[in-house]
Formats: structure tokens, C-alpha cells, sequence
């Protein structure tokens, strides 16, 4: 699992993100926000007012939080294969 280690806010729910093994880049939430659990994010302050979790995913006040995996994937375009390597073993006791 990928820790987040920064996260910067830009214009228009821009996400700058570096991660544990220093892959960095920039994630567009735009389409989450206003819909469903990312209503509050209407209120652009709200959104902006996000801190890293302990577990190193984002979180915002409301209880919104973001699975830094997820991010990974996106800032680096890979398959879950191809960043997370474990996932294509396969387990002697299967």
C-alpha cells in the first residue's frame, strides 16, 4: 500500500500528490465533486481543507476520504498489476 507523504490543493480541484517512493503528480477530482458523498465539495473552501490521514489517504472534515491506491493509479496511469507486483503471485496455500 502507497502512503501519500504531501498534498497540495491548485485551482479547480487540482490535487498535487507525492507519494512514499517519490512518484509525484497531479490528480483532477473535479468530476467527484457535488455528487453523492463529495456534495460538500460545492463549498471550495470545504474541498481545499484536506490534510493526509494516518494511514496516508486524504480526508476532509465532512468523513470524505480518498484510498492513496487509488490515487496511485491515476497519477501513474499503471494497472493495479503493474504497481502493486504482489497482486499477480500466486499463494502456495491456494
Amino acid at each position: 500500500m502507497r502512503r501519500i507523504t504531501k498534498v497540495e490543493v491548485h485551482n479547480d480541484y487540482l490535487v498535487e500528490l507525492r507519494f512514499d517512493d517519490g512518484t509525484e503528480g497531479t490528480v483532477d477530482l473535479s468530476h467527484l465533486a457535488g455528487r453523492g458523498v463529495f456534495a460538500s465539495w460545492h463549498d471550495y473552501p470545504k474541498f481545499r481543507d484536506v490534510r493526509i490521514g494516518e494511514t496516508g489517504d486524504l480526508r476532509w472534515q465532512d468523513g470524505v476520504d480518498l484510498c492513496p491506491d487509488a490515487l496511485y493509479l491515476k497519477v501513474t496511469g499503471k494497472s493495479p498489476e503493474e504497481a502493486f507486483p504482489v497482486l499477480t503471485s500466486t499463494s502456495p496455500y491456494a
